[in-house]
């Protein structure tokens, strides 16, 4: 399995519900790295997993609409805890979309997997992976 993995970050804030969460509870701000990952079992006709630079954009992109917001606000997110697991599953589902809809380009069809990392710090990190 081939694979290319390309980077980015985003800084929001979010409370969470529930006691397991102590102090998380109040509103505060993160700041997470993000990482896609792209998988294919064989390279497309140029032997490239997808452009590198297409995934960028399109990782930037989707970044962009939660950066520097309060998630509690964010619509599609009312009445969620957008742990970080949680997170990771909608950076790769909306990926999952753009490549779906031909926004990473012809060759992206050919995409087996895609897998999400945010990394909360240098010692805690959480991610999703799920099938194309």
């Amino acid at each position: 399995m081939f694979s290319l993995t390309v980077r980015d970050h985003v800084m929001v804030a979010h409370s969470f519900r529930g006691e397991v969460f102590g102090p998380a509870q109040r509103l505060h701000g993160a700041t997470f790295v993000v990482d896609a990952t792209f998988h294919r079992a064989e390279l497309d006709a140029d032997n490239i997993v997808v452009d590198i630079g297409l995934a960028t954009q399109e990782l930037r992109a989707l970044l962009e609409y939660v950066n520097y917001r309060n998630l509690d606000e964010v619509p599609e997110f009312k009445g969620v805890n957008t742990s970080t697991e949680f997170l990771a599953k909608y950076v790769a589902d909306q990926l999952a979309e753009r490549v779906h809809g031909g926004k990473l380009g012809a060759g992206a069809k050919g995409i087996a997997e895609i897998e999400v990392t945010l990394r909360e710090s240098h010692v805690a990190w959480a991610g999703y992976r799920r099938p194309l």
